[in-house]
């Protein structure tokens, strides 16, 4: 019971220190400016994280969770340890020095390390939620979102309090948008995602090295990453940070992009190949097959449902949908043999959940349909 309100508290208190050291750096406006100005960049990326998680959606408390510690747990950490890195550059290295290796040294190793800890603490603690790649994807993603969420409502309010909103092109708002917000908003999620991808392989891998190997290999891959984008714009010139952007950034976001569409589209062969064996044991009906196959045949039966019936039918018809994708994803593991006693038991949990969600959306259909005819 303590936990969460131990939680809660941590992130208030992470939250109103944030706000409390913004308002004395840039002032209460140029806040409340930044604040305006960082809406638009997580208003694209969660939408897009949500986007890949379509086939098994995540809780939304978890997502929530990710989200919530990147904005504010994870953001208070990085600034206190990145200021202090600053200080000691200056001492050691010379006035001067210490932002530089502050944002190239410092900020790639504590930023991608705190932002991972939510997608390493639910696979530690929910271990069932993490069923590939995608799962890490889309924790990680979430988690990055947030920070960059926090991040940008500092820059913007800094650079609206010293140049205004400017025109564009020279320093201000409008300027620091176009670079933050519409040049490379996912560049954030986009390190933090290859954490995520690595925690996804160590998580169903069977290789017991590859179990930590693979999510150090993505934390480092982040780091460089990461690393690579500050030099770029803090050592070189315009010349050198588009090099960097188009010839290296660019090419990484696709590569990620087709990897999370191949993800996608073999997240919906493992639910097609189930849906037969589960149609035959009569788990489902035969007639569902073909609208349980595909995300298009969901999304229509979901809106027939709330257009005939209502909203309540059109979630329960939702519920319905994910026990049974959940449950063709461990039916695969135990075909392959990537499961143990509690995934057996867990099998026959999801089953009774996919009986009583199957019945509740015909009860609420058939509730609907009466309605109408009374009606």
């Amino acid at each position: 019971m303590l936990l969460p309100v131990l939680g809660l508290v941590l992130v208030a208190l992470c939250g109103l220190l944030l706000f409390g050291l913004a308002t004395v750096r840039v002032g209460v406006l140029a806040v409340v400016i930044g604040v305006v100005a960082a809406v638009v960049p997580v208003a694209i990326v969660v939408p897009a994280f949500l986007w890949i998680d379509r086939w098994e959606p995540e809780p939304a408390r978890f997502l929530l969770i990710a989200f919530v510690w990147g904005a504010c747990v994870a953001t208070l950490t990085a600034l206190l340890v990145n200021d202090t890195a600053a200080a000691v550059g200056d001492m050691l290295l010379g006035i001067g020095h210490g932002d530089t290796f502050s944002a190239v040294v410092s900020a790639p190793l504590v930023e991608e390390a705190v932002k991972a800890v939510p997608v390493v603490a639910l696979l530690w603690l929910r271990p069932r939620e993490f069923d590939g790649l995608v799962d890490g994807i889309v924790y990680a993603g979430f988690s990055a979102a947030g920070f960059a969420f926090t991040e940008n409502i500092y820059y913007f309010g800094r650079a609206f309090a010293e140049n205004g909103f400017g025109d564009g092109t020279s320093g201000g708002v409008l300027a620091a948008f176009v670079l933050r917000g519409v040049l490379s908003p996912f560049t954030h999620p986009l390190f933090t995602v290859l954490t995520g991808i690595g925690v996804g392989v160590g998580a169903r891998t069977k290789v017991a090295p590859l179990k930590v190997l693979a999510p150090l290999g993505g934390y480092l891959g982040a780091v460089l990453l990461h690393a690579l984008w500050n030099a770029a714009a803090t050592l070189g010139g315009a010349t050198t940070f588009l090099d960097v952007y188009f010839l290296i950034m660019v090419p990484m976001f696709v590569g990620v992009l087709l990897l999370v569409l191949w993800q996608r589209r073999r997240e919906q062969r493992i639910v097609a190949a189930a849906l037969p064996a589960m149609a035959e044991a009569r788990w489902i009906a035969r007639s569902e097959v073909e609208l349980l196959a595909s995300l298009r045949g969901r999304r229509r039966w979901r809106r027939q449902a709330r257009r005939e019936s209502g909203r309540r039918a059109a979630r329960a018809v939702a519920d319905y949908q994910a026990g049974v994708t959940e449950l063709a994803f461990l039916r695969r593991n135990l075909r392959l043999g990537h499961s143990d006693n509690g995934d057996r038991r867990r099998h026959d949990e999801l089953l009774a959940v996919v009986r009583a969600t199957r019945a509740e959306a015909v009860r609420q259909a058939e509730a609907g349909r009466r309605a109408a005819r009374n009606g």
